[in-house]
C-alpha cells in the first residue's frame, strides 16, 4: 500500500494544525457558524441529528494493521467504542466531540491517515474493487491508477469548490465490483486491439435525487493521459455546472443539459489545452506508483492439494464449509483465497464493528494475510491473501466473535446508510427496517435458496445506501411527518448496470417485513431453474410484484 513521504505527512500535519487553530477561533466566538461550516467540511466533519460525525478516508478502501489499531483506540478515547463502515469505503465515527477533533486528527495523522476531502464540494475518496490486485478476473491492478488520482486531486487548488460533490471510481476487473456507472465519472481498465491497457471513461452517472447510468465519453485513453483527461472534465464542469441549485448541481445535470456528444466535444476542446501538459503522466510516474503494491511474500502452495485438502475439512465440518463457499473467492494466486468478513450480524446496525474486533482483525491480517485489510462499498471488510490451510483457524478465530455469519452476497448482507438515528439529512430510519429484515428472513437455507440478491437501504434521496442499483431498493420518504418506505426493484451495479424502478404507493414501517416477503415469493413462483432475481424481474417486468403486493396489501 502506499505510503507517505516526507511532504505527504508535512502536508497533513499542517493540515491538522490549521484545523485545529480553525476550531478554537470557532470555539471562541471568532468565525460564524457560516464561516465555518465549509472549514469543518473540508476536514470532514459534519454535523449529524445527535452529535458530530467524523468521516474518515481510507483511500481505495486499503488499510493496515498499524492503522486498525489507531481507529479502535481513537473510537474508545473520543467516540462509543466502535466505527461505521461506509459505501464510499472510508470510516465514520458518530459521537466525537467539536472540540476533540483535531486532536483526533492528529492522532490519524500519526500513522498516515486523515479526513481530508472526504466532504464538502470537491473529489472525494476515490474507490475500487475490493480484491483489486489479487481477483481472478483482473485484467490490470487498479490501485496505481487510484493512488495517482488521490495524488492529483488532494487539495487541488482549482476543484477544491466544485458545483457539488464528485466522486469517482475505477474497476480493472471482468466484473464491476466497483459500480463505476453510478460514479460522476467511472474509469475501466480495458484493453485495445494490440492488448495495450487504456482507459474506457464514463461521466454523468449517480445516484441521489436524480439517479443516471453513466456515459461513454471515451472507449479507449492511453493511461499517460488520465490526468489531463480528467482535468479537462472537472474544468467542463466547474465552468458550465450550476450553482444556483444544489439539487441540480451534479454533473450528471450538465451531461443531460447539454448532450452526451456536446459534453463529449467539450471536454475534447478544454483537453487540447492540456493533454500534453504538465500533468501527462511518464512511465516513470506509474512505475513509482505500482511500487507501492507489490506482491507479498506469497507461500509456493501446490493449489490442487491445498483444495483437496480444503474440501476435505468443509465436508467433515458442513458449518465451515458454508463459510468457505459464501464468505471467500477465488485467488489469482495458487493456494490462497480472499475471505469477506460480514458486518451483517442480525441485530447489529450493517457496517458497525467493535474496537475490539478491529484490534482482533489486525490481529489476524498480521497473522494470515500480510499485515493489510480493506474496507468494501457493501460496508464488509476483507482480508484478500489467505492461504486455504489458514481458512480454518481464521473462521474459528471469526466464529467466535460472531464475526463469521455465511451471507456474503445475499438478503441479509444488506447495504444501509445509518439513517433517521444519526444523519440530520435523513427523512426515515434505515438501521431498523435492516434489522426487522435480517430478523424476519433468518432462515439461512431459504436465504440461499433465493440466490445471490442485493437489499440496499436509503434513508433519504442522498441515497448513501445506494438504494438505486439494489436489486431490491427501499426508500425512506417523509409524508405528512411519518416515516415511509419506498420500494424500487430491478437494479444492478454490474456491468448490466440499470436503475431499480418504483414499485408503486410507499409503506409504513411495520410493513416492510411483509412487503418483501411478498416480493420474495413472487420472485420464487416466477423464476425459471437457476434463474436469479434479478434475471427473473427482467424477463416478467414489474407488473406481476406490484400486482400480488398492493392486491395482498389491500
Amino acid at each position: 500500500m502506499y505510503v507517505y513521504d516526507r511532504h505527504d505527512q508535512k502536508i497533513v500535519d499542517e493540515r491538522v494544525a490549521q484545523y485545529r487553530g480553525q476550531t478554537e477561533r470557532y470555539l471562541a466566538g471568532e468565525l460564524t457558524d457560516e464561516e465555518f461550516l465549509p472549514l469543518r467540511l473540508q476536514n470532514g466533519l459534519y454535523v449529524q441529528r445527535l452529535a458530530p460525525m467524523l468521516r474518515i478516508a481510507v483511500p481505495y478502501g486499503l488499510l493496515n494493521t498499524r492503522q486498525l489499531r489507531a481507529l479502535a483506540a481513537i473510537s474508545r478515547t473520543y467516540d462509543k467504542g466502535y466505527v461505521h463502515i461506509s459505501t464510499r469505503q472510508n470510516v465514520q465515527i458518530n459521537w466525537p466531540e467539536l472540540a476533540e477533533v483535531p486532536d483526533i486528527l492528529a492522532e490519524l495523522a500519526a500513522v498516515q491517515m486523515h479526513a481530508i476531502q472526504t466532504s464538502g464540494n470537491c473529489i472525494r475518496n476515490t474507490t475500487t474493487d475490493q480484491f483489486a490486485g489479487v481477483a481472478a478476473d483482473e485484467l490490470a491492478d487498479p490501485r496505481p491508477y487510484c493512488e495517482l488520482i488521490r495524488q492529483w486531486s488532494t487539495l487541488h487548488p482549482e476543484f477544491a469548490f466544485l458545483p457539488r460533490k464528485f466522486k469517482i471510481a475505477v474497476c480493472g476487473s471482468r466484473e464491476d465490483r466497483a459500480a463505476i456507472h453510478a460514479h460522476d465519472i467511472g474509469i475501466e481498465l480495458v484493453p485495445n486491439d494490440a492488448g495495450v491497457i487504456g482507459l474506457r471513461v464514463l461521466v454523468g452517472g449517480g445516484l441521489g435525487r436524480t439517479p443516471v447510468i453513466g456515459s461513454e465519453i471515451c472507449p479507449w485513453l492511453d493511461r499517460r493521459h488520465m490526468l489531463t483527461y480528467l482535468e479537462a472534465i472537472l474544468r467542463v464542469y466547474n465552468q458550465h455546472g450550476r450553482r444556483d441549485n444544489k439539487y441540480k448541481a451534479r454533473i450528471k445535470i450538465l451531461v443531460k443539459a447539454m448532450g452526451v456528444d456536446a459534453f463529449r466535444a467539450a471536454v475534447e476542446r478544454e483537453w487540447q489545452a492540456v493533454k500534453d501538459g504538465p500533468t501527462t503522466l511518464t512511465e516513470d510516474a506509474f512505475e513509482y506508483a505500482e511500487s507501492f503494491f507489490t506482491e507479498p511474500a506469497y507461500r509456493e502452495l501446490d493449489g490442487a492439494d491445498e483444495a483437496r485438502a480444503l474440501d476435505r475439512q468443509c465436508a467433515d465440518e458442513p458449518i465451515f464449509g458454508n463459510w468457505v463457499a459464501r464468505n471467500t473467492c477465488e485467488h489469482r494466486v495458487s493456494g490462497y483465497r480472499s475471505v469477506t468478513i460480514s458486518l451483517k450480524a442480525t441485530g447489529y446496525p450493517p457496517g458497525d464493528i467493535t474496537a475490539e474486533n478491529l484490534e482482533l482483525l489486525a490481529d489476524l491480517a498480521d497473522r494470515y494475510s500480510f499485515g493489510e485489510l480493506r474496507t468494501t462499498h457493501q460496508q464488509n471488510l476483507v482480508l484478500a491473501d489467505v492461504a486455504a490451510s489458514d481458512l480454518y483457524t481464521l473462521w474459528q478465530a471469526l466464529q467466535a466473535e460472531g464475526l463469521a455469519t455465511p451471507n456474503i452476497g445475499y438478503l441479509t448482507d444488506v447495504i444501509c446508510c445509518p439513517g433517521g438515528d444519526y444523519c440530520s439529512l435523513a427523512n426515515a430510519k434505515s438501521i431498523p427496517v435492516a434489522e426487522a429484515l435480517q430478523a424476519r428472513f433468518d432462515d439461512i437455507d431459504y436465504v440461499y435458496d433465493l440466490g445471490p440478491l442485493d437489499l440496499n437501504i436509503s434513508g433519504c434521496m442522498n441515497a448513501c445506501g445506494h438504494h438505486h442499483i439494489g436489486h431490491i431498493g427501499v426508500l425512506g420518504v417523509d409524508k405528512k411527518g411519518e416515516e415511509f418506505y419506498q420500494v424500487s426493484l430491478g437494479g444492478s451495479q454490474g456491468k448490466d448496470a440499470s436503475i431499480g424502478k418504483i414499485l408503486g404507493p410507499s409503506f409504513r414501517q411495520d410493513d416492510m417485513p411483509d412487503v418483501i416477503e411478498r416480493i420474495l415469493n413472487t420472485y420464487v413462483s416466477l423464476r425459471e431453474e437457476e434463474e436469479s432475481f434479478l434475471d427473473t424481474y427482467r424477463r416478467v417486468g414489474i407488473e406481476p410484484f406490484k400486482e400480488r403486493v398492493y392486491a395482498t396489501a389491500d
